[in-house]
């Protein structure tokens, strides 16, 4: 169908982008490819999908097209956003193009009835919504109906996660289909990804309905980031990457964002570059809202040098003058990458991309992978006690009646309650007796399709061929070509050169071992639907104290020195000589600090008398020796150890409470330890290889409290996660 630009739409349209940009001018115009799609929205009242690079100017389309839709007399603009941080900024961006935007989302729950109000009232004009949303029931049953008749423009932003063939698949987005079937018809609909390969592209569109209709538009542009130069700098191992950020961090353009795979690194990184002088914030899974607030803010008015973020910062951090993304440590697919690069250089004609991998990226590329749909051994026990149960069960009540982690049970049940087998109700979830398929093929495709993406990132380390190129060709972009840029076509822009004193900072960083391990002080909820006796608050008088562990697994000090040692092909054997010595330390640390045993110390509590061991069924050698050696060291008694019975069957990532089931009656004090605990009289220190959830230590605290202990004080080597 031949289409004719409407002068009169097309002036209005620009009018609407000057107030969006701030244009007093009157000089803003959007570029025809943008009035291409609002013209599709707005005139023509189609369904597009736009596929167009971080910086192509998505939201602009999006906003002129609700304030043009609104003038003529439709319904609010509805935007479905997983990006809260997005969220933000494009209500302030909304306000100045004098569009009314609230939004929707798990970080202002008290805010809803009002925008619900401010919504029947007609006065917004765009509601963003975070995917979650849609599954909520009383938002599903109740809003969402009146909504999506009301709907003037649904757009449908990170488009890329409604396909499970995507690096970024979630579940909660395949609930736009009902919402796409129960809207109007000629209701407008705009979906906006940054970051599809063909595949993505073609079952996306399928999705949203928009691929088998010839009444679509489908808008793809090239993905090449003329202001991006990328480098790849490999360094020999954790200490130069960190000293090389401390040296490098300030010779990088304006500010920016250094990427790392795990929240312990996260952190671990933002501690020694501010000891190193450098203004950064954290920015992970577990910092407060308030805090994920106060950095962005302070990143916008460069208060900062970077933010240390994990993948919880998004792709929505709209910053147009980003010089910078550093990585350290390398994601495990390439389109992953590319999205994340995005932010950079979007208001400025240069900055710079750099990947400092390290040798622990793929032990956490597979534990990550390890999280991936469950067998369907699982699935269907799930299914079965949905069935059985007369009453919605709550994800609480659930969790202790199957071996799912409760993160891993609810992305599972969103993506049966997409396929029909289950519902989510009021008071939890339901079986809805529809017959369902385990998809085995798919998952295992799925599973392939990660593969090839991490082998993908491999490449992109180690090739000398156009560095841009490749991660286009990686988005299947046929206008993919050399850039020119990047350290392969341009030459090296950095040396791997680190100072003598950063590096012995990062070394003496890295190298500090000690690790607090919090004691568990409540039981998990749902313990006697499964036959133990055990709730609420753990006595006082039955808990662990706090604990030390050597380093976490997934950090990239102690952790890549450990990762070998609890590799499960790795073979049993005494405690390593330079781990035991730094077990020693920690130790020493440990009496030294508050609430340690040595002299001199506030709140000092009793010395140990003894020293405990767990058995262990995979590295019983690791545990005795290190448990003999802390004895000898210490100059205290080994005592014993808390005998296994053999029964406990191996729960790999269960839940708190299955895990506790297999405990309650697999750990168990022998009466020769319990004698010798009545006759030490004191607290004693108990020695683990490591810990993960912490119900080993608390039950084996538990039996040795029971057995006589006057405290227990945990000591391993280290904590997953």
């Amino acid at each position: 169908m031949e289409h004719t630009s409407n002068t009169d739409l097309r002036a209005a349209a620009d009018e609407v982008l000057a107030r969006l940009v701030g244009d007093d001018t009157g000089t803003a115009r959007l570029r025809d490819d943008q009035w291409r799609a609002i013209e599709a929205l707005v005139a023509e009242k189609r369904r597009a999908l736009v596929v167009q690079r971080t910086g192509w100017g998505k939201s602009a389309v999006y906003f002129v097209a609700t304030a043009l839709l609104r003038a003529q007399g439709s319904g609010p603009t509805v935007i479905v956003s997983p990006l809260l941080a997005l969220m933000r900024n494009q209500v302030e961006a909304a306000a100045r193009a004098g569009v009314r935007a609230r939004t929707i989302n798990s970080s202002n729950s008290e805010e809803w009835d009002a925008i619900r109000a401010e919504i029947e009232a007609g006065d917004v004009d765009v509601l963003l919504v975070s995917p979650e949303r849609l599954n909520n029931p009383d938002f599903r049953d109740q809003v969402l109906p009146r909504l999506a008749a009301a709907t003037g423009l649904l757009v449908v932003d990170e488009a890329h996660c409604i396909s499970d063939w995507g690096h970024d698949f979630r579940p909660d987005y395949r609930r736009l289909r009902t919402m796409l079937s129960d809207l109007p018809e000629g209701v407008p609909v705009l979906a906006t990804t940054a970051t599809a390969n063909a595949r993505v592209t073609a079952d996306v569109a399928e999705q949203l309905g928009t691929g088998g209709s010839s009444d679509a538009l489908v808008l793809r542009g090239p993905l090449d980031r003329e202001s991006l130069s990328l480098s790849v700098l490999r360094l020999p191992d954790a200490a130069h990457r960190m000293a090389w950020l401390a040296d490098h961090l300030d010779q990088l353009p304006g500010s920016g964002i250094i990427y790392t795979l795990t929240v312990a690194v996260a952190e671990e990184v933002t501690a020694f570059l501010r000891r190193r002088g450098h203004v950064v914030a954290s920015y992970t899974g577990r910092t407060e809202n308030a805090d994920r607030q106060q950095a962005e803010e302070d990143l916008l008015a460069n208060k900062v040098k970077a933010l240390v973020a994990t993948s919880a910062l998004g792709m929505g951090f709209d910053k147009p003058d980003l010089g910078f993304v550093v990585h350290l440590g390398s994601p495990s697919s390439p389109i992953s990458y590319y999205q994340q690069v995005g932010r950079a250089g979007r208001g400025v004609r240069h900055a710079e991309v750099l990947l400092l991998p390290g040798k622990e990226d793929e032990a956490i590329w597979e534990y990550f992978a390890s999280l991936a749909f469950p067998p369907e051994e699982t699935v269907r026990r799930t299914l079965d006690v949905l069935a059985r149960s007369e009453r919605p069960l709550s994800l609480p009540a659930l969790e202790p009646l199957v071996e799912l982690r409760r993160s891993r049970l609810e992305t599972m049940l969103k993506v049966l309650d997409v396929d029909g087998a289950v519902k989510r109700v009021k008071g939890g979830w339901i079986a809805t007796g529809r017959p369902w398929s385990y998809d085995a093929e798919r998952y295992a495709w799925v599973a392939r399709q990660r593969a090839a993406e991490q082998q993908a990132m491999r490449d992109y380390v180690s090739t000398t061929d156009c560095r841009m190129e490749f991660l286009q060709r990686q988005l299947d972009d046929e206008g993919a070509k050399p850039c020119g840029r990047c350290d392969n076509c341009a030459g090296a822009r950095y040396t791997a050169d680190a100072s003598a004193v950063a590096l012995d900072a990062a070394r003496a960083d890295l190298g500090r071992a000690g690790v607090e391990v919090e004691p568990r002080r409540m039981w998990p909820t749902g313990l006697l639907a499964i036959g133990v006796d055990l709730k609420g608050r753990i006595p006082a008088g039955e808990q662990a104290a706090q604990g030390r562990a050597l380093g976490r697994l997934s950090d990239i000090g102690w952790g890549n020195r450990l990762r070998p040692l609890f590799a499960p092909q790795a073979p049993d054997g005494p405690v390593p000589d330079d781990v035991a010595r730094a077990a020693v330390g920690v130790l020493a640390d440990w009496a030294k600090g508050p609430g340690g045993w040595a002299a001199g110390v506030d709140d000092a509590q009793p010395r140990p008398v003894g020293v405990v061991t767990v058995a262990s069924r995979t590295r019983p050698q690791l545990v005795r020796s290190l448990g003999a050696h802390i004895a000898e060291t210490g100059r205290l008694p080994l005592l014993g150890t808390v005998e296994s019975t053999g029964e406990q069957h191996q729960l790999l990532r269960s839940n708190s409470a299955q895990r506790l089931k297999a405990l309650a009656g697999a750990l168990t004090v022998p009466p020769e330890l319990a004698e010798a605990l009545a006759r030490a009289g004191g607290p004693v220190l108990l020695v683990d290889d490591y810990t993960e959830t912490g119900w080993t230590l608390a039950v084996a605290a538990r039996l040795l409290r029971h057995a006589g202990a006057q405290g227990v004080l945990p000591l391993v080597l280290a904590v997953q996660g």
